[in-house]
């Protein structure tokens, strides 16, 4: 099995172990076939983000400890949906986030341009 890849084409590095994420819960924004909202990019979440997905339906902030879910708030790094991330990117309200740490799988849903603009580690990026 080969090693999972980031939009960049380079080793998938790891988004965040405090709070534990990913669909996996070991901290990468790893996907597989169980995995069927592709949680896979690495974002940041900001308050705007939070309450744009709780009124899309998706609550990120409540804990859910059946889930293994801390609840999350600003400041937080989490493995999100490639989709709820473009949904966010579309109306404006879209999380940065570390292309370093976000699966290659995310660019069948939406552009590396996309991403890049949102990118904290851009400047990494254009090397």
């Amino acid at each position: 099995m080969s090693e999972p890849k980031n939009v960049l084409g380079g080793k998938l590095a790891c988004c965040c172990t405090a709070p534990m994420t990913g669909f996996y819960r070991d901290g990468f924004c790893r996907t597989g076939q169980d995995d069927t909202g592709r949680h896979v990019v690495c974002a940041i979440m900001t308050d705007e983000f939070l309450k744009f997905s709780r009124a899309m339906g998706n609550d990120l902030i409540t804990p859910r400890p059946d889930y293994r879910f801390p609840g999350l708030k600003a400041g937080d790094k989490w493995c999100l949906c490639a989709l709820r991330w473009k949904e966010a990117f579309d109306a404006g309200l879209a999380p940065k986030v570390m292309l370093a740490c976000t699966h290659e799988a995310a660019l069948r849903y939406v552009s590396l341009k996309a991403l890049q603009l949102h990118a904290v580690d851009a400047e990494e990026s254009a090397r």
